[in-house]
Order: C-alpha cells, then structure tokens, then sequence
C-alpha cells in the first residue's frame, strides 16, 4: 500500500497515512500569544481540520502525546479543553509529559494517531 503524505516540508509531513492510519506530526496553535485554554483550542481545531483531510476525525484516535511546556501551571486548563474536545467513549491511548518546547511562546504541542473512516 502506497504512503500518501500530506502538507509534506523539507524536514516533516503534517500528516502520513499508510494502510488505513494517520500519522500527524507535532501541531500548535497558530496564535501562540494565549494561555494554555486558548492553544489547546486552537491547536485541537488544527487537528480537526488535518484528520478531516486524512479521512478521519477525533472519533478514531488510537494515540495521542501530549506535550506541555510546563505541566504544573497548563495541566488542569489543557485537560479542561481535551476533555470537552474528545466525543464521549473515545477517549484514545494517552501521554502527557513536561518538555521544552521549540519556543517559550508555545505552551502545547499535541502528536495523534488515529485511524481513517
């Protein structure tokens, strides 16, 4: 089966989908001035628009790796936006973790794995 990749630049592809799975990459919010709520929302929308452009939605999410920038502070405000963001009895595989970002405006950074429709 042929790998389709998807918004594909020199060192990354925002989305790979091979036999039936989507791949994305790291996603951030594109408006990075606002607090962790304000990221995770946007970024969640990103996300949204990428799976449905892979063929998927947030229904089929097999994994997720979520990165915060630091968990004491964003942990309770990103999970509020998650957790209000995920379709009831979907909740996928899940990892959050504290890591430094590429750029102290960045606050969330979330990676998925899901399966297409």
């Amino acid at each position: 089966m042929a790998i389709q990749r998807l918004h594909t630049e020199t060192r990354y592809s925002e989305a790979v989908i091979h036999n039936g799975t989507v791949y994305l990459s790291g996603q951030l919010a594109d408006d990075l001035s606002g607090d962790v709520v304000q990221q995770t929302r946007d970024t969640l929308a990103a996300i949204d628009r990428l799976l449905a452009e892979a063929g998927s939605d947030k229904r089929q999410l097999l994994s997720a790796t979520l990165y915060l920038q630091d968990i004491d502070r964003d942990y309770a405000g990103m999970n509020e936006v998650w957790d209000a963001w995920l379709a009831p009895g979907t909740a996928p595989a899940r990892t959050t973790v504290q890591a430094q970002l590429y750029s102290p405006d960045v606050r969330v950074e979330i990676t998925l794995v899901a399966a297409q429709l």
